[in-house]
């Protein structure tokens, strides 16, 4: 029964992600960055002195500052994603994926933009009074209480879509396949599930703290975490110099042609990119502007300067890597593991013995600051729901997911998050891009106090 459940899960995201959400999400995106007349690209320096703090005014509204704001949003994306989301792309697509994982996360940046926009623009209060944002609120409060039940159907498929399932069962599979089975202490059922109780327990001591506490935890957590990884993968792809312009050689061919994995079907793995993409950036699927809607600030537009940095961090230079480093070592085409332990083989290949345990220490850090994230956007889907004084429930609920986890099939899991969020993309796009007048007016005015020198 359960192996029925999954194939007809696996078989409804392959549905689900067609025609309509390409459209959707790349369509979406183009339509916001002609919209906007390229201001998200046009004022990228300016969205990086904005993150430096040079804007931030503690007496603004808000609960986190722009820095914290933007490292909670990137501690739900800049994690598994980028390690077993890309390696996943390159199993079902070939490396061909990763070109159109670059188109989406270019148009994802004005997607960002403008949701992260509208998250302060329309932000609400909850039940208990306190400020709010997020595409729940932008679309109740942007587009009217008639629009609720879009709201609530975001949220209610927000809160799957931000279950820890994914996290957990590839940082459980990096573990037994690194540390346990190699030094023979396990690699069963068993050992999946102590893994996952451990994990649990963690994972539960941190979120209990709130939002506040995650944003410190995950402002500290972030830097360190992309910078281990980052010099690693580096060392990895400079390791071989000469392999790197036929790595990239080797994505643009595949991208028009799909010959490495798809025999030619161009429109299979466009979906590959554009769907791995969202996993990894998840610009368009709503999650961010929770966070961002957080910000302490009065200026939505600066915020959403902050926020579209987020697909250009994520996915055009950590996910780039992640695949160069893969493609380099041929692992993708020597080794039939899936998921994690397909970068792992690639980082054993370029570095022995010590590769896969620094991989290992680097996604433990990438799982748990997005395990550390993801409930305090379920709190908000819940207390959205329900009522804020319910959202506390769904940390207990959250930690009991993560030992379901550690213990569920990949590719089922995969399938459930990637219904999930292309559920939620079609309510955050679709309320956007209604509400798209209100940033590009608001866009304009804080572009010409900018250049008065007026801040």
């Amino acid at each position: 029964m359960f192996e029925k459940i999954g194939e007809y899960i696996i078989n409804t995201a392959n549905i689900i992600w067609g025609t309509p959400i390409l459209i959707l999400l790349l369509g979406g995106g183009f339509y916001f960055l002609i919209y906007s007349r390229l201001a998200p690209l046009r004022y990228f320096t300016h969205a990086l002195k904005i993150l430096t703090g040079k804007y931030d005014d503690p007496n603004e509204p808000g609960q986190l500052r722009h820095y914290q704001a933007l490292s909670t949003a990137l501690a739900g994306t800049v994690g598994m994603g980028n390690v077993s989301g890309v390696a996943v792309a390159i199993t079902m697509g070939g490396p061909g994926a990763i070109f159109w994982m670059w188109v989406s996360a270019l148009l994802g940046v004005s997607t960002k933009f403008f949701t992260c926009s509208l998250a302060v623009m329309f932000r609400g209060k909850d039940s208990n009074g306190e400020i709010q944002g997020g595409p729940m609120y932008f679309i109740t409060e942007g587009l009217g209480k008639n629009w609720k039940p879009l709201a609530i159907f975001f949220s209610l498929m927000g809160m799957i879509g931000v279950s820890p399932l994914f996290q957990a069962n590839q940082l459980t599979q990096m573990i037994r396949d690194v540390v346990l089975v190699p030094n023979n202490l396990g690699g069963n059922f068993q050992s999946d599930l102590i893994t996952g109780i451990i994990i649990a327990v963690i994972v539960g001591i941190v979120i209990i703290g709130g939002i506040k506490r995650i944003g410190n935890v995950t402002g500290r957590v972030v830097p360190i975490m992309v910078a281990v990884y980052v010099a690693t993968v580096l060392f990895i792809i400079f390791s071989s110099p000469s392999q790197i312009i036929p790595a990239f050689k080797t994505i643009f061919h595949d991208a028009f042609t799909g010959d490495a994995v798809l025999g030619g079907s161009l429109g299979a793995i466009i979906i590959t990119g554009v769907r791995r993409a969202a996993f990894s950036n998840e610009a368009g699927l709503g999650t961010a502007p929770m966070a961002h809607g957080a910000a302490k600030t009065s200026e939505p537009i600066r915020e959403g300067l902050v926020a579209m940095l987020g697909p250009i961090i994520d996915t055009i230079l950590i996910c780039t890597m992640t695949a160069l480093a893969i493609i380099i070592t041929d692992s993708w085409i020597e080794s039939s593991a899936d998921g994690i332990s397909l970068t792992a083989h690639a980082f054993d290949l370029a570095i022995p013995v010590f590769g896969k345990y620094i991989l290992t220490a680097s996604v433990t850090f990438f799982a748990m600051s997005t395990l550390f994230a993801f409930p305090y956007y379920g709190t908000k889907c819940l207390g959205f729901v329900a009522g804020a004084k319910y959202g506390y429930i769904y940390n207990y609920i959250f930690v009991i997911v993560v030992i379901i986890g550690a213990i569920s099939n990949l590719r089922v899991i995969i399938g459930l998050i990637d219904i999930s969020f292309a559920l939620m993309a079609f309510p955050t796009v679709i309320s956007a891009l209604l509400l798209s007048p209100h940033v590009r007016r608001a866009a304009k005015d804080y572009f010409d106090r900018l250049k008065r020198n007026e801040f």
